[in-house]
């Protein structure tokens, strides 16, 4: 696995950050050891997600970004340096599949927005017709997603977390009845309790 700052500052980008007071900043990042592979940490927070960008680039030189989702899980981290995931019908584009024909490079955007948490990933995507490697398409594949059609496998070439700034706080539908659940609860039975009481009321007043 690589250094994240080695393969991103580019000498254009070290230029920018030299001209805008940045650079000493990165270099210290640049001194940091290169992870031997996604940690503990990186796998809790890969296979909790229910949805990623991926950015691919085309012929024409554009780069091109897909949302996937999914139920939570449904990106797996396969081993240290590789994770995956099962692809369904869609609305039949394949721009991604496409472009990763030509070029297996990808980057990757993994966000937390209630936590203000962010992975970056990069990597090299590999696309697997489903009926070729039926033990990974058990694998990969999410209950109730229909039939798996292709299986992409990203190897990571490195990885980064950044910094919560500017991250708006999201939560699904599932954080917050977590969050709210109780006290919904709570409030649920105390006015189960005041309508039996006024119901008492309204039998004792006849």
């Amino acid at each position: 696995m690589d250094h994240f700052g080695t393969l991103m500052f580019t000498p254009r980008v070290a230029a920018e950050q030299a001209a805008r007071g940045s650079r000493e900043q990165y270099e210290r990042m640049l001194q940091r050891p290169v992870p031997d592979g996604l940690g503990p940490d990186e796998k809790a927070f890969i296979e909790s997600r229910d949805s990623f960008y991926m950015a691919s680039i085309s012929e024409s030189g554009w780069p091109y970004v897909q949302h996937r989702g999914g139920p939570t899980g449904f990106l797996k981290v396969l081993g240290p340096e590789t994770i995956g995931f099962a692809d369904y019908r869609g609305n039949r584009q394949y721009v991604s599949t496409g472009n990763l024909s030509g070029d297996a490079r990808v980057a990757l955007f993994l966000m937390d927005y209630a936590r203000k948490a962010r992975m970056k990933i990069i990597g090299h995507a590999e696309v697997i017709e489903a009926e070729d490697a039926p033990d990974l398409s058990a694998q990969l594949a999410s209950k109730g997603q229909g039939r798996v059609e292709r299986l992409f496998t990203i190897r990571v070439a490195a990885f980064d977390w950044n910094c919560p700034q500017f991250i708006t706080p999201r939560f699904t539908e599932k954080e917050i009845e977590a969050m709210l659940g109780p006290r919904m609860a709570e409030l649920q039975a105390e006015n189960a309790d005041l309508r039996a009481r006024l119901a008492d009321y309204e039998g004792g007043a006849e």
